[in-house]
């Protein structure tokens, strides 16, 4: 990396700004960095920016957001004064497709384009490690619940290895509006010998485990006894938490499958190479 690239990678970063643990940038102090000098020619690649921005899906109000500020202006008087403009809040991600969208005969937009391309790359990382995060430690939760209730039942009346299966697959058709769980790995293409949960989104695992943890819950405080009321009790507590998501839209039957999570944990015992390589 030459001085000048290591002298615009250190600007970008000395104009970044936080709020409430978000970082942004202020388009007014990005534009000189960007080798531009006028606001006018600036605005013009913002709304290429932005266009670039609808047509990838995303909200365009979220990454580029209208601002006022002061500036200070220099007066004929050989003063300065302070003048309230336009300005425009840039996400990381927003300030990567202005780069793109510059002018890249600009020696300073081209080094841009390199500075938030990787920045942006490194964050989608980031991002997606802490989602992994959240779906490994729900699955690892919702494994202990299911011991749990797993040894409950087995000391209330279900033992034999179709009545474990009985159980299992009522509580599935009562949080997926009557699929079974054969059904269910058929319509997601999940190998039969393969657990469901495994290929879950995290708010199906957390539903999971909410309604097997109130079934174990109930079992205890109500003293059940016996297979059609343990089974009784975890399709109420499952129905009881399908209503609950159906109410905020979601629904669990369409939800589509994700990655094994077999192969997340196979991935999380080698180093993050692709982290430590960005630079």
């Amino acid at each position: 990396m030459n001085k000048e690239i290591s002298e615009v990678y250190k600007r970008l970063e000395s104009i970044k700004h936080f709020q409430d643990g978000l970082e942004y940038w202020s388009a007014r102090e990005l534009m000189p960095l960007l080798g531009y000098k006028e606001w006018r020619k600036f605005v013009g690649v913002i709304k290429k920016a932005k266009s670039a921005c609808k047509e990838s899906g995303l909200a365009v109000e979220y990454h580029f957001v209208g601002a006022d500020k002061m500036i200070k202006i220099a007066t004929g008087s050989q003063r300065e004064t302070l003048r309230e403009v336009r300005d425009v809040l840039l996400t990381r991600y927003a300030c990567y497709l202005i780069a793109q969208n510059g002018d890249s005969r600009k020696s300073k937009v081209a080094f841009a384009q390199t500075y938030f391309a990787v920045q942006t790359r490194r964050q989608e990382l980031e991002d997606q490690l802490q989602l992994e995060d959240k779906r490994l430690e729900a699955r690892q939760k919702l494994q202990e619940t299911e011991g749990k209730i797993e040894q409950t039942i087995y000391e209330r009346g279900i033992s034999l290895p179709t009545e474990f299966a009985s159980f299992k697959d009522k509580h599935i058709q009562a949080l997926y509006g009557g699929i079974g769980i054969r059904a269910l790995k058929q319509k997601r293409n999940i190998p039969l010998k393969r657990a469901l949960a495994d290929f879950d989104q995290t708010v199906e695992l957390r539903a999971k485990d909410f309604a097997l943890a109130m079934t174990d819950h109930n079992i205890k405080e109500k003293n059940l006894l016996g297979q059609s009321k343990l089974e009784k009790e975890v399709v109420e507590n499952s129905r009881v938490t399908r209503r609950a998501l159906l109410k905020r839209g979601i629904k669990p039957e369409e939800l589509k499958p994700e990655e094994d999570i077999k192969r997340i944990e196979d991935r999380r015992k080698e180093p993050p190479k692709l982290l430590h390589d960005i630079d």
